[in-house]
């Protein structure tokens, strides 16, 4: 192969494509499934200047990218992605906000061990921190309660197939290597691009039979990208959760929502509250922050501090301590189980207390 005639293509076709989408809201004109597979192609290969692979973004977030784009984008993602079947028939794959967590103590690093104690194998996804917000990550998280987070593909399907443990954590390092080279390119562009979105549905980890995504957003318009996302990776039901900061953990403070489908059935709204699964209302949406420690994500030393405080309460909530974080985990846990027709959502709340109580997710923890 002639690399330099390859990358001259590759720049010439990146041209095009910037001449049509970057002229303004009036004059921007739409691509086609395949251009935008191949434009993403192009940067995930560094086959263009970082200037135009930054300008190729953020002219299609400007504009507002088309579901054809997205599907585009998200077909160069997954050709990029490692894949690997585990040895179970059914798997849950839970994708929070990678740029993670600053106004509260997220909960769910911890799910993926309640939902396999539950008998659910589950996976979760992500990196050590990201823009814009380089909150509290999964990572970060379980890194501080003493976990690998830098485990093979090969490593991952061995845990979540070993029923001992039934979940692992992949970090996008080594789930689709040339997408996380981009995160310092994402950051100095500041604004959240349609990688935010794709990335939580790429489906390395899958299951003989049902994979399931869990995911969370906060705006209204998102849902159905999601879904369709969903069903053009191959995951065969999706679950998307209105939760804290976009989360996949809702509010315990008031009523939200879900999107959910399952199989070939169309997408269905779904209306939560705290009570459906015997949580009274608290007076704050989730875990909070330190007082003493303010906000998340201003500095590594302070996210990092932040994490230890997560893992510490999390822990604390898989050993049967009531409280917030407790709570958050019997909420999400009981709706994942309820969506994947375990029984009833307060049916399926007294599975995770019960997990919970005995002890038998934290025994999942450190193996």
């Amino acid at each position: 192969m002639d690399v330099d005639n390859d990358n001259t293509s590759a720049q010439r076709h990146m041209r095009s494509l910037l001449q049509r989408i970057a002229t303004g809201p009036a004059l921007s004109k739409d691509i086609s499934t395949e251009e935008a597979r191949l434009g993403m192609d192009t940067v995930l290969r560094g086959q263009v200047n970082p200037v135009q692979a930054g300008l190729f973004l953020i002219a299609l977030r400007m504009k507002r990218e088309t579901n054809d784009e997205v599907l585009g984008i998200q077909q160069a993602l997954l050709d990029e992605t490692q894949h690997i079947e585990t040895d179970v028939d059914e798997l849950v794959e839970l994708a929070d906000p990678f740029n993670g967590y600053t106004r509260g103590l997220p909960m769910s690093p911890f799910l993926p061990a309640v939902l396999a104690a539950c008998g659910v194998p589950a996976v979760c996804h992500g990196v050590e921190s990201a823009g814009p917000k380089h909150g509290i990550t999964h990572h970060k998280v379980l890194f501080a309660a003493g976990e690998n987070v830098g485990m093979s593909m090969m490593e991952a399907a061995s845990r979540v197939s070993n029923p001992a443990i039934g979940w692992a954590y992949l970090d996008q390092s080594v789930t689709c290597p040339k997408l996380y080279q981009l995160l310092e390119l994402r950051d100095l562009m500041v604004k959240r691009t349609c990688l935010s979105t794709i990335e939580v549905a790429l489906k390395p980890l899958n299951a003989r039979h049902r994979t399931h995504l869990v995911t969370g957003f906060v705006h209204k318009a998102y849902p159905p990208v999601y879904t369709m996302l969903a069903r053009n990776a191959g995951y065969q039901s999706a679950l998307i959760v209105r939760g804290v900061e976009g989360g996949i953990i809702p509010s315990l403070q008031q009523p939200s929502k879900a999107i959910h489908f399952s199989g070939g059935k169309s997408d269905h709204e779904w209306h939560l509250e705290p009570g459906m699964v015997g949580i009274s209302e608290a007076d704050c949406r989730a875990v909070p922050l330190p007082e003493h420690d303010g906000g998340g994500g201003k500095s590594a030393v302070v996210t990092d501090k932040l994490a230890r405080a997560t893992a510490e309460r999390g822990m604390a909530a898989l050993r049967g301590v009531p409280g917030l974080a407790y709570d958050s985990l019997v909420y999400s846990g009981s709706l994942i189980l309820a969506h994947l027709g375990r029984g009833s959502p307060d049916q399926c709340a007294d599975s995770v207390r019960h997990v919970l109580d005995r002890e038998l997710a934290a025994a999942r923890i450190g193996i």
